[in-house]
């Protein structure tokens, strides 16, 4: 397996994994989003593929199938109550769901995490919604721990 930043070439299959993230989150939460519909256009996820300041990786096997991606985000953190500090979001992380099982997800979070610390980062972030159990289990199996709590409530209108 080989990982790697995106480039424009990856943009299809990139696309193709994010309709398949957005039926996982239609699944779990259908009134805030719609299945068949992906999280960026063709035009903001071209502009992101570029952006130094969110590197996208993707997993590709050794015969050139493309397995999965992982968008992420520099955060430089300056605020007053806080240390400076680097911090890596990651934005999405999704395997293809035909190769799911197969450890790629670890292999792709221990290479991102592994660039972070290389890259001077104090950590790694990211949110998963509630009702997502496979991915908060495997993101406490990559060690993350629970940082905080986002909230809600539905207004009925």
């Amino acid at each position: 397996m080989i990982i790697r930043r995106a480039n424009l070439s990856d943009q299809p299959e990139i696309e193709r994994l994010l309709t398949q993230v957005c039926k996982v989150h239609a699944d779990i939460r259908p009134d805030l989003f719609i299945e068949g519909k992906r999280k960026y256009t063709e035009t903001e996820l071209a502009a992101i593929i570029k952006d130094d300041g969110r590197p996208v990786f993707v997993a590709i096997d050794d015969d050139g199938t493309f397995m999965g991606y992982c968008f992420t985000v520099i955060e430089e953190h300056n605020g007053f109550n806080e240390p400076p500090h680097k911090t890596l979001y990651i934005d999405d992380l999704c395997v293809d769901e035909n190769i799911r099982g197969k450890h790629v997800g670890r292999t792709l979070y221990e290479y991102v995490r592994e660039w972070a610390k290389s890259n001077g980062f104090y950590n790694i972030t990211l949110h998963v919604w509630e009702h997502n159990e496979k991915a908060k289990s495997f993101y406490n199996a990559m060690g993350m721990k629970i940082q905080l709590y986002g909230m809600e409530e539905v207004i009925d209108s």
